[in-house]
């Protein structure tokens, strides 16, 4: 079966070149699932066109200009929602030849680097409207690239590379997951260059010529062309490339840093407004060593990207209802009159009950578990949709399987052991419908029945503050949460890793961009039985715990010393006697405002 393809496609003020480009959309041999169209505030009545010739595409309608990385960094998190293996990037003035996909398509499903690993990016052959090959978008053969990888590039009929344009690119869905979405900061300059050495960094990146498509500029030119007042943004991205992103590697900072100089030198020499430019460069200089990108929830948020704004004091509640799905997971060593409480206290009980429910068997369960599972699905007041692991996968496995077959956009979790209040939902469905992605709140420990408390969590508050602390300590109570299934598929789902699953999702969706929200009060009662605090250490978490901090440094979430901070810290913490890991996680953490545990 041919891999999914949803095909983005970023448009400003070319309108009869984006009817070009979709008819040649339209016309591939292998024909995208979906065509997602993000218009960049056009003047020129694309935003028109679009509503009355083509009800068939997904259309993002943004109110002020992002430049490419806006628009694709919208286009791809609306993209993710449909599934698909492969998101192909084209602007709105590349016309794909009609096999280009195919193509593309054919070498990513192909390729055999000896790993078992796909190609991260595929970049096809941009020629100009006269055939010849385009300078501003012909990659070069990835310096240092080793005989076997030119073997296995060469097999497929390409080339590896380091990097590519979005005039027209396939990434492997998987990897956008996992590595994130453009920098929406990135106006105008350097965002496409970014962006794939972030995807390709220790994975494989491919030119392929037998992909073609015609990239109908303006004029037949190269990036050495005086950019004028652009120049500012050329700076200032640069800056922000080699200090903050985590696409290059150190060696690689200092050959780039090297050419892109050279390049400068190049470009004011033969500048006509030497003046300009060099005011122009001075101010990008300073703006990219003050302050870093913008979030992209903020960048898109103020181009009115599904108003996610990180500067308002507070979201204010919309009167809106939305459906949403309740996504609940259980394994043969639950207990089934814990699932039982879970489950009722979840549906039954809440004063706004959930309109599906998806719950997930991680693999067989005893008897007793399965006749109480049978009966909670028949007796339940709202739809359940019982998905049957054949073996156990883990939670995170189990939840990516729940969250495909949820039909809502909003969806809430619930653990099998723990206890919803009843307003839970009336609470936190109100700040989802209001625009967060996700939503927590704190939670009450409680030992044999809820009456007997024995600690609790309070989560920040403050979406700044969320954020901040989200590199050394999970902000989420996990069994809390509420949040909207794209953004969760735009940070590319739970993976597999075990007891940290949810730690690194949330913080790839707070990378990604989306919004957070907690709500103090605690909403759910956490079982703490026997065993409790054994499961908080030992050297099965501490690996868990060693593998998440080495995920963080490689997607740039940490810096060298917070990685050292954090192995010394959590890592030690899961390492002392349980006695006293008990004891320091009841006076730290499990009574401490303003603090999740983890």
């Amino acid at each position: 079966m041919p891999p999914r393809i949803v095909a983005v496609v970023v448009t400003w003020n070319r309108r009869d070149l984006l009817v070009e480009s979709l008819a040649a959309l339209a016309g591939q041999t292998l024909a995208p699932v979906q065509v997602v169209v993000v218009d960049n505030a056009s003047t020129d009545g694309t935003a028109e066109l679009l509503a009355r010739d083509h009800s068939d595409l997904e259309v993002v309608g943004l109110e002020t200009n992002t430049g490419g990385a806006g628009g694709f960094a919208a286009g791809i998190e609306r993209a993710l929602t449909f599934d698909p293996d492969l998101v192909w990037l084209l602007d709105d003035d590349t016309v794909p030849t009609p096999t280009a996909a195919e193509r593309l398509a054919e070498v990513w499903s192909g390729y055999d680097g000896g790993a078992g690993e796909r190609p991260a990016v595929l970049a096809s052959r941009v020629v100009w409207t006269d055939g010849r090959d385009h300078p501003m978008n012909t990659p070069r053969t990835r310096p240092g690239a080793g005989r076997s990888e030119l073997a296995a590039a060469r097999a497929v009929g390409c080339v590896p590379v380091r990097s590519a344009s979005f005039v027209s690119i396939m990434c492997d869905a998987q990897v956008i997951g996992e590595r994130g979405l453009p920098v929406a900061d990135y106006f105008l300059w350097n965002d496409d260059f970014e962006y794939t050495t972030r995807l390709i960094r220790g994975r494989v990146g491919l030119f392929c010529p037998g992909s073609v498509v015609v990239h109908k500029t303006k004029v037949f030119g190269s990036t050495d062309a005086d950019p004028g007042e652009r120049f500012y943004y050329e700076v200032r991205n640069k800056i922000w490339l080699f200090g903050r992103s985590t696409g290059l590697g150190p060696a690689e900072k200092v050959v780039y840093a090297g050419s892109t100089l050279r390049r400068w030198a190049r470009t004011v020499a033969r500048s006509t407004d030497r003046r300009t430019l060099l005011r122009a460069g001075a101010r990008g200089l300073v703006d990219g060593v003050r302050s870093g990108p913008r979030p992209n929830g903020e960048v898109l948020g103020d181009a009115g990207w599904a108003d996610l704004r990180d500067a308002e004091p507070a979201l204010t509640e919309s009167p809106d209802r939305h459906p949403f799905s309740l996504l609940l997971s259980t394994y043969g060593g639950d207990d089934p009159g814990f699932l039982r409480d879970a489950f009722v206290s979840s549906v039954q009980e809440q004063t706004r009950r959930p309109d599906e429910v998806v719950l997930v068997q991680d693999g067989p369960v005893p008897e007793e578990l399965a006749e109480e599972i049978a009966h909670l699905v028949a007796t339940s007041p709202v739809p359940v949709e019982h998905v049957v692991m054949p073996e156990n996968v883990g939670l995170g496995p189990a939840l990516d399987k729940g969250l495909d077959t949820c039909t809502h956009e909003i969806v809430a979790r619930m653990d099998a052991d723990d206890v919803s209040r009843p307003d839970r939902f009336e609470r936190q469905l109100p700040l989802v419908e209001a625009g967060a992605d996700i939503v927590g709140s704190g939670l009450l420990e409680f030992g044999s029945s809820v009456e007997e408390v024995v600690g609790r969590r309070t989560p920040p508050t403050d979406p700044r503050e969320i954020r901040r602390v989200i590199r050394f300590r999970d902000p989420f109570n996990h069994p809390t949460v509420v949040y909207r299934r794209s953004a969760v598929l735009a940070a590319g789902g739970y993976t597999d890793m075990a007891l940290m699953e949810d730690y690194l999702l949330f913080t790839r969706m707070l990378q990604a961009g989306a919004r957070p929200a907690n709500i103090a009060e605690p909403l759910v009662y956490y079982r703490v039985g026997a065993g409790a605090y054994a499961r908080r250490g030992g050297l099965q978490l501490l690996r868990s715990e060693l593998a998440l901090q080495r995920r963080f440094r490689d997607l740039g979430i940490t810096t060298r010393g917070e990685y050292l901070r954090n192995v010394a810290v959590r890592g030690g913490y899961r390492l002392v006697p349980e006695a006293l890991r008990k004891h320091a996680y009841r006076r730290i953490l499990a009574n401490r405002a303003g603090s999740t545990g983890g």
